[in-house]
């Protein structure tokens, strides 16, 4: 959450950002080393998002049927999270980046991805595991050419599905749903084995992810020495920027590859935190605070942070050490903000804060 703020807050107030990986096939010519790795380090973010929001779909699964409720009303309330997450995504998000009002973002794609799995999550978990793999790594072959391209429903079924893009306004979308719930799915498996063992056997985790984390770092390497195959963007020279620069819009398999290796390191580091008892700390703490309350940060952060209205420019560019500062005293305000909502929250669980 805090390195996605990062990303939020220098595209916000500095005059080089970079973006649009994948929907541009060549990076920004303006771009320096330096702004370019301020963007880079936070694509972990958003597969690491989808993944965990599959995970939690498994876990609350679990944990709402030991409390009896039926499985009409967990779909149910899949349903309703998702059809509010689109919504929130059209009405509160876009606005906060200047986009159309229709486009298709991040939080709209696990959105529809929940309105999916209300249905799939009754499909086996080792078959949802091997459906999403293959989505993963065939999704760049997938072609929609049987849709209308020629017409806004079709253009625009096109962009959420399979196509970012942005060429229809206000039809536009930068997250579609086919790769991505690729990601969610196998998110959900991970989730289904959490279910499976004890809570004492979670540290037995730490092998097999730091594993499963160096060798998707490998195998990025990899595919981009290749420079073929899983490279929707191809790597144009061997300068470190050409060799980072991958496609997030949709996301390339060199992309999740990177993105999903280091989330399974940071996982790794979680568990190894979590087995020494470093729950206390008061750094992680706060750290677990954004984490157990994604949402609400992800909706406050980007008012928070933008600090004007849709539609007027900065009045000014921040460096990136100024950009530095603001994001590191906006985190403590956020923090508090959040805190204060974890606890109107437990205290009315049974309200509309619990689809946030």
């Amino acid at each position: 959450m805090m390195v996605m703020a990062w990303d939020h807050v220098t595209g916000f107030w500095n005059n080089v950002h970079g973006g649009l990986e994948g929907i541009l096939l060549r990076r920004q010519g303006n771009i320096d080393l330096v702004h370019f790795m301020s963007r880079f380090v936070t694509h972990v973010c958003a597969p690491t998002f989808v993944f965990l929001a599959g995970t939690s779909i498994a876990l609350m699964e679990k944990s709402r049927t030991s409390r009896g409720v039926s499985q009409r009303d967990i779909s149910f309330h899949l349903i309703i999270r998702g059809l509010i997450l689109i919504a929130l995504d059209f009405i509160w998000v876009a606005p906060s980046f200047d986009l159309p009002r229709y486009a298709f973002g991040v939080i709209a794609c696990i959105g529809a991805c929940f309105v999916v799995f209300s249905v799939a999550r009754h499909i086996p978990a080792d078959i949802i595991l091997i459906i999403s793999t293959l989505l993963v790594l065939n999704h760049e072959f997938i072609s929609l050419d049987f849709i209308p391209n020629t017409v806004a429903w079709g253009h625009y079924l096109r962009v959420i599905l399979l196509e970012p893009g942005f060429d229809w306004i206000p039809y536009v979308g930068f997250y579609p749903v086919i790769p991505w719930i690729g990601i969610m799915g196998i998110g959900y498996w991970f989730g289904s084995v959490l279910n499976r063992i004890d809570p004492e056997e979670i540290p037995s985790l730490k092998t097999p992810l730091a594993g499963t984390g160096l060798l998707s770092l490998g195998f990025f390497f990899l595919v981009r020495y290749m420079n073929g195959y899983g490279n929707l963007v191809r790597r144009w020279g061997d300068n470190v920027m050409d060799w980072l620069y991958v496609s997030k819009y949709p996301p390339s398999i060199a992309f999740q590859l990177w993105s999903l290796g280091l989330m399974c390191l940071i996982m790794t580091l979680g568990v190894w935190l979590m087995e020494k008892d470093y729950s206390e700390n008061r750094l992680i703490s706060a750290v677990n605070l954004f984490g157990r309350n994604p949402l609400f940060f992800y909706l406050v952060h980007l008012w928070f942070y933008r600090l004007r209205l849709p539609g007027v420019p900065p009045p000014f560019y921040l460096t990136l050490l100024e950009t530095l500062c603001f994001w590191g005293i906006g985190l403590i305000a956020l923090w508090w903000l959040t805190k204060r909502f974890e606890i109107l929250k437990r205290n009315h669980p049974d309200s509309l804060l619990r689809y946030i």
